[in-house]
């Protein structure tokens, strides 16, 4: 059995999803304690147990202490099954989470599968649904992970009730790969969207963000979309439709004015191209699993981030693989898998 300490590095949900997700892979029994123990409220939320019952259920695996409080689990899986599966997490969680969780031991099953998942598609502190339509899927598909997504229904916090559907083609092996060099920013692609809110809040939203990537001297394709879901929100995604994609968002919020969603997006935009890298921060540490288990060297450059540095810990415990990386947290740096 291999044991994983839950607060180690960063310490969230994501040593879960990718302990989970590598044992599934790899038929391993492991024990992970001090789930979130340096959080404000430590062990399984709502949105954490959610992921633990979908690669439970997707891999008939023995559990315990799968309960919202828990800070130690036991995971012993007995296999991976494809098939047909709807998870409902019940509250406003990430159904973008549940699926990460789930998709790295089904990219590699024997079958195709389709999941249904509701909870919330745009909300804090997850990649929204987009990012994982545009930027995330299609640098999968270069590993050779096939994702057909649906968005049936908007969820925004905290009401929840979004629900989106993956149609998931595994990979007969993952594909290795060095992603080193920075776009060069010659296709921009935009999409500002909203439920039950002004039709000038997304159009706020657009004409600010088209202002800001004009005066850089680059071209801007905006989309406005009027969303359907329970509750309001906005959107607001910019993306580098490239062979390497990157993908930068922000969500509305009372009293947030539209103009302020635009100038955040901008400044995420901005600072990932003056960094001179390939990947965005988010992508660097949610793609290294898959990269981990491709053989042959893989490289990319990328921000380090306390998440990837937390997740190549978690790959290690796994896999004896070398993996390093340059720079510091916060600062522009190469990952290199041996």
């Amino acid at each position: 059995m291999i044991h994983i300490d839950g607060s180690y590095g960063e310490g969230g949900g994501q040593v879960l999803r990718t302990s989970l997700g590598l044992a599934a892979v790899l038929q391993k029994a492991i024990r992970i304690f001090n789930i979130r123990a340096k959080r404000s409220k430590p062990g399984l939320r709502p949105q954490h147990l959610a992921c633990v019952q979908a690669i439970q259920k997707i891999t008939k695996a023995e559990v315990k202490g799968a309960g919202v409080g828990s800070q130690e689990l036991i995971f012993i899986p007995h296999g991976i099954f494809p098939g047909k599966y709807k998870f409902d997490i019940g509250t406003a969680g990430s159904t973008s989470l549940v699926l990460q969780a789930i998709l790295l031991p089904l990219s590699l099953a024997q079958a195709a599968s389709t999941v249904t998942i509701k909870g919330g598609t745009h909300v804090p502190w997850s990649p929204p649904f987009h990012y994982l339509k545009y930027i995330f899927t299609s640098m999968l598909a270069l590993l050779g992970v096939n994702i057909e997504l649906k968005l049936l229904r908007w969820g925004w916090y905290p009401q929840g009730q979004g629900e989106i559907k993956a149609r998931v083609y595994p990979a007969n092996e993952l594909n290795s790969q060095h992603w080193d060099n920075p776009p060069l920013f010659l296709s921009l692609k935009g999409l500002s969207a909203s439920v039950y809110l002004p039709q000038h809040i997304k159009k706020r939203q657009a004409e600010r963000l088209k202002t800001h990537i004009e005066e850089m001297g680059f071209n801007l394709e905006i989309e406005e979309k009027e969303g359907s879901g329970i509750g309001q929100g906005s959107f607001l995604l910019l993306w580098v439709d490239e062979e390497i994609k990157s993908g930068f968002s922000a969500l509305g919020a009372r009293g947030k004015p539209a103009e302020e969603v635009a100038d955040e997006v901008y400044m995420a935009f901005y600072s990932y191209y003056k960094s001179k890298v390939a990947l965005d921060e988010h992508l660097g540490d949610q793609i290294i699993p898959y990269l981990s288990l491709a053989p042959g060297p893989s490289s990319f450059t990328t921000i380090i981030s306390s998440h990837l540095v937390t997740n190549i810990w978690v790959i290690n415990q796994f896999l004896d693989r070398n993996i390093t990386y340059t720079g510091k947290i916060g600062e522009p740096g190469l990952v290199s898998i041996e």
